[in-house]
């Protein structure tokens, strides 16, 4: 067996939890946990604790919610915990004077196969783009974003029916384990970090409103893998020209059949209880969307009460 390290756990979403409980289960000791200061969120404006925060709570492990990584009162308290290794999953952008501290280094816990997905949304962005696998990557963190020495990877299959959600659920069932295996391959000095190879990137960018926009001239497949990529959030959105108002409307589920189309691409047809939106090579079947100011619905029970008019259409 190898030694036990003192770690200090750097994450703030639910996707950093199974790696965090990981840590705290092991021979390793996680001797503080830094995550995003208290934010007020949702339509009240409360203040919500970020999932790693709860969790520190509950482990009564020290807790720190720096501003400002970079502050020499940061620094000082990191330093202060003489901690062999770094760990950050699902955190921010780390200055160099934070993650050079630790004497094995720091690492890192992505959510693609690196070299491929380097950025923010590297789940929501494979299944956009339609791969078949994705996976998990640990590496050392250095000054360029998502770059540094790979360390150990874990490849999973992506499933037809994935969406962002599913498959993001299914990574952090393997997170703990590989967090564990990349502790113990430092600890025993048997893990040689593998530099990145040069070959071309597909990358995985922020998610903004202007790049979550269904555009119905794609074709139907790719409509499809678009809304699952999105799904359950940041949620893919759409205009809908509904007689003379214009109003936004997000999609969460749909499927494609593939057929001659027999409108424009965006035309919202009715029928035997479904509602369907032309595309270039077929049909796209709404299953579950939202309309302003309402809750997400089944179509199916949002047209026993919403009557779609026959002019009514998404536009890109």
């Amino acid at each position: 067996m190898s030694r036990s390290l003192r770690v200090v756990y750097m994450g703030t979403p639910a996707f950093a939890m199974s790696g965090l409980r990981s840590i705290v289960e092991s021979q390793h000791e996680v001797v503080g946990i830094v995550t995003a200061p208290d934010r007020p969120a949702g339509r009240g404006k409360k203040i919500r604790f970020s999932a790693v925060k709860d969790a520190a709570l509950e482990y009564n492990i020290a807790l720190y919610q720096p501003e400002k990584l970079s502050s020499k009162e940061t620094v000082a308290q990191l330093k202060a915990l003489k901690a062999d290794v770094f760990v950050v999953v699902a955190f921010r952008m780390l200055p160099k004077v934070i993650w050079e501290l630790p004497q094995l280094g720091t690492f890192n816990l992505h959510a693609s196969l690196l070299p491929q997905y380097r950025g923010a949304a590297p789940i929501h962005w494979s299944i956009i783009n339609g791969e078949h696998a994705s996976g998990l990557t640990t590496f050392l963190i250095d000054d360029n974003i998502d770059t540094g020495a790979i360390l150990l990877q874990k490849k999973l299959n992506i499933l037809p029916e994935d969406t962002m959600g599913t498959l993001s659920e299914r990574m952090q069932t393997h997170a703990g384990e590989l967090i564990i295996a990349t502790l113990y391959g430092l600890a025993s000095g048997s893990l040689k970090p593998i530099p990145q190879k040069d070959v071309e990137i597909k990358k995985a960018p922020k998610l903004i409103k202007e790049n979550t926009q269904i555009d119905w001239r794609q074709p139907g497949q790719r409509i499809v893998q678009f809304i699952r990529g999105l799904n359950p959030f940041p949620t893919a959105w759409t205009l809908m020209e509904n007689n003379e108002e214009i109003m936004q409307v997000k999609i969460y589920d749909v499927h494609f059949v593939k057929e001659i189309p027999k409108e424009n691409p965006g035309q919202l047809t009715v029928k035997n209880k479904q509602l369907y939106v032309s595309v270039t090579d077929g049909n796209i079947y709404i299953n579950k969307l939202q309309l302003p100011n309402k809750k997400s619905m089944e179509t199916t029970a949002l047209l026993n009460g919403f009557q779609f008019p026959t002019t009514a259409r998404f536009i890109s």
